[in-house]
């Protein structure tokens, strides 16, 4: 229970994570509460410009 006397809202952190960020549910529930948040805050932004993001590609590569 919180401060307020109410539960934690599980349900609704579910459908965020699993819903409307489609992560796969191992990734939701190893992610941290921050994570999360910081992620769906994100999600309001516009996307990534296709020259930042490359420019992101050559500085840090999947595979080194």
């Amino acid at each position: 229970m919180s401060a307020a006397g109410e539960a934690f809202p599980w349900r609704r952190l579910m459908q965020l994570g699993l819903g409307v960020l489609r992560l796969p549910p191992e990734q939701f529930w190893r992610a941290t509460l921050r994570e999360i948040a910081a992620t769906l805050a994100n999600e309001t932004r516009e996307p990534m410009p296709r020259r930042a993001f490359d420019e992101l590609s050559e500085r840090f590569p999947d595979q080194p």
